[in-house]
């Protein structure tokens, strides 16, 4: 797990920075490579990358980068921040490919970087194909100054991009590809409405204009006559009535828990200490029970939970009595962090300074602190991130699939009448009027994933300048419904929700928390062999009579206790309402009421928000939560509009 940043100019002009720039911004992400800092700039031709390691497979100073092979087709140099668990039966391959009776291919050290470039040579953009992992890669090509890049087929590490007047920068995070440009560049105000719909950004644009993500499953090939952007994979999802896997329900939850054990052997590939995150629930529970069975009491495992104080929020925050349960059963060296709402307001400024992007994930903060206490103990841990989107683990689906039936059975201006009735008697935030609201929208207007945002906030909160916005988070959003037309509504929120909350939310929360503490956090679950095994089941295989997640539950029958399978999903749940009207309410009045936030809301709803909440009338924590993340991001990154 690293950070890489670089920049090439196609056009022989050099480099408008060089060393000391590149440092510099490097010097911002520093965390996600505490044990070497290198750059290497081409004697002849205008490029410069630079890496930041955190050293996990063969820590010597010759597993450090820009890594370099000499080829036929040129002297390929590379820069690449991830893991690819597989790479030692590429390896294998690879060695075993001659020439003259000769190795082809030779490696001087034991990582996965010296493969991916060989792999490279060999295969070229296939070499894509081969490898299963978290990576974001770039390759320069010094024969025909080229430059490939390629994000993981789950986004679960982070890339982005400007394109400049001669070339191209790009680096792991945005603030380090920021300065490289020529102007500050300026809001895109699409995607704060994105923001203000979400509580983070969809699609291929970010906040700022010109900064772009490169997508999961996407590759960009670059020199000075072309620009290729390649979807190199996509998930597979049974039409209505089909069960692409061909199994039955009782194979398929053999072969899940096979797959399973399969995807942790490979991450527990590391010349480091190996962790778990442990909340007590149903993923982070199979994690450990399955490592446990793998590792057959030759190691013990270390386990990392965090809690907010009982005293002052109860025992809704508090999952340790879960987590206590499974570190007994297995025997971990456990450790748990207690939080405040004092470490809390603390770190806000941080939090939203590491997670780079506006994003409204309170439980992140809470990932901190447990990342924090893990580090003292690990390098790498792992994590049930990914479960309830692969394999159905929300409440909102079967809502979603209840209002479709209804829908159906009522027609369009009845669920029209329930949405206006529901519209004058309730308030914004309730859930009843967000359903009715819902139920009069066909299913490709309704769905907009997990973590969506009450419209009436909208209709009252926003100025038009963020309102009336031109957008493209609409064409992204309908583009996957579009994609989706003739699945079975489960598999096309999953889709949705895979593309959208998982990698903009869940999965940039899950890198810069760990990141943050030079920690790299792993994810077997998205495993792609269990994401395409997960997509390939009929629905009823992932909820059956109601029963999320049914597969993972069986396949973790013989392993768990049914206090552990079948106890309610919360994941780091974090007190934000009692605190809001509590400790961090002064914070609340001098972030938003006094601050300067006219250009994007109004003030008089903002004052009306947060007075409901702080008397108790009304539950806005969610809104008022993404208000001061979206302030103090613009606080950070765009002064000039407040």
């Amino acid at each position: 797990m690293c950070g890489i940043i670089g920049a090439v100019n196609f056009n022989d002009t050099a480099l408008l920075h060089g060393e000391e720039m590149m440092s510099q911004q490097m010097q911002k992400m520093s965390y996600r490579g505490p044990d070497a800092q290198e750059q290497w700039a081409h004697p002849d031709q205008p490029v410069r990358m630079g890496h930041l390691r955190l050293s996990i497979l063969d820590t010597r100073p010759e597993g450090n980068q820009p890594m370099h092979l000499d080829t036929p087709q040129g002297r390929l140099s590379m820069v690449f921040n991830g893991e690819v668990y597989n790479y030692i039966e590429i390896r294998e391959r690879l060695s075993a490919i001659t020439v003259d009776g000769h190795p082809k291919y030779t490696f001087k050290t034991t990582t996965d970087s010296e493969v991916i470039l060989a792999a490279y040579a060999e295969w070229g953009a296939d070499c894509i194909s081969q490898f299963n992992g978290m990576f974001a890669i770039a390759i320069y090509n010094e024969k025909d100054r080229s430059l490939f890049l390629i994000r993981d087929r789950l986004g679960i590490k982070p890339l982005y991009y400007a394109l400049t007047e001669d070339g191209i920068v790009f680096a792991s995070e945005i603030k380090a590809v920021r300065p490289y440009l020529t102007e500050t560049p300026i809001l895109n105000m699409g995607q704060i409405q994105s923001y203000m719909l979400y509580g983070y950004g969809v699609g291929e644009k970010t906040c700022d204009e010109g900064i772009l993500r490169l997508l999961p499953g996407h590759s960009l090939y670059l020199n000075a006559d072309t620009k290729e952007i390649n979807r190199y994979w996509a998930i597979a999802r049974p039409r209505k009535g089909q069960n692409n896997s061909g199994l039955s329900y009782d194979e398929a939850v053999k072969k899940g828990l096979s797959l399973f054990e399969d995807a942790l052997k490979l991450r527990l590939r590391a010349d480091v200490d190996v962790g778990v995150f442990l909340s007590g629930g149903l993923d982070s529970s199979a994690v450990v029970a399955t490592l446990h069975k793998l590792l057959e009491g030759k190691r013990q495992i270390k386990t990392f939970s965090v809690r907010y104080d009982t005293v002052s929020y109860g025992e809704g925050y508090d999952e340790t009595k879960y987590a206590d349960m499974v570190s007994e059963m297995f025997g971990t060296d456990h450790h748990t962090y207690t939080m405040t709402a004092n470490d809390f307001a603390k770190y806000i400024p941080e939090y939203v300074s590491t997670m780079d992007e506006p994003v409204t994930e309170a439980a992140a903060i809470s990932l901190h602190f447990v990342s924090e206490i893990a580090k003292k103990h690990a390098t790498v841990v792992l994590s049930g991130e990914g479960s309830d989107e692969i394999f159905g683990g929300y409440d909102l689906y079967s809502y979603m699939q209840v209002l479709e039936t209804l829908r159906r059975i009522a027609t369009p201006s009845g669920a029209g009448i329930v949405k206006k009735i529901a519209q004058k008697v309730l308030p914004a935030g309730n859930k009843i009027r967000k359903y009715a609201e819902l139920a009069a929208l066909p299913f490709e207007e309704r769905y907009r994933g997990i973590s969506v945002y009450d419209q009436s906030y909208h209709d009252t909160l926003l100025t038009d300048a963020v309102r009336l916005a031109d957008n493209d988070h609409n064409d992204f959003a309908l583009s996957i419904m579009e994609e989706t037309k003739g699945q079975d509504i489960l598999s096309r929120m999953l889709e949705f929700d895979t593309r959208t909350w998982l990698v903009d939310d869940l999965l940039i929360k899950a890198d810069r928390m760990s990141m943050g503490s030079s920690l790299e956090l792993r994810v077997p679950f998205l495993d792609y062999r269990m994401v395409e095994f997960a997509a390939s089941l009929p629905p009823e295989y992932k909820i059956r009579k109601g029963d999320y997640k049914s597969i993972l539950k069986d396949m973790m029958t013989d392993l768990l206790p049914p206090d552990i399978i079948r106890r309610k999903k919360l994941g780091f749940p974090t007190p934000l309402s009692k605190m809001f009207q509590g400790p961090l309410k002064g914070y609340i009045q001098d972030t938003l009421l006094s601050g300067n936030l006219g250009v994007f809301f109004k003030h008089d709803a903002m004052l009306r928000i947060c007075e409901e909440h702080f008397a108790g009338n009304q539950d806005h924590h969610r809104i008022i939560w993404q208000l001061i993340v979206l302030a103090e991001w613009l606080k950070q990154n765009h002064p000039e509009y407040l």
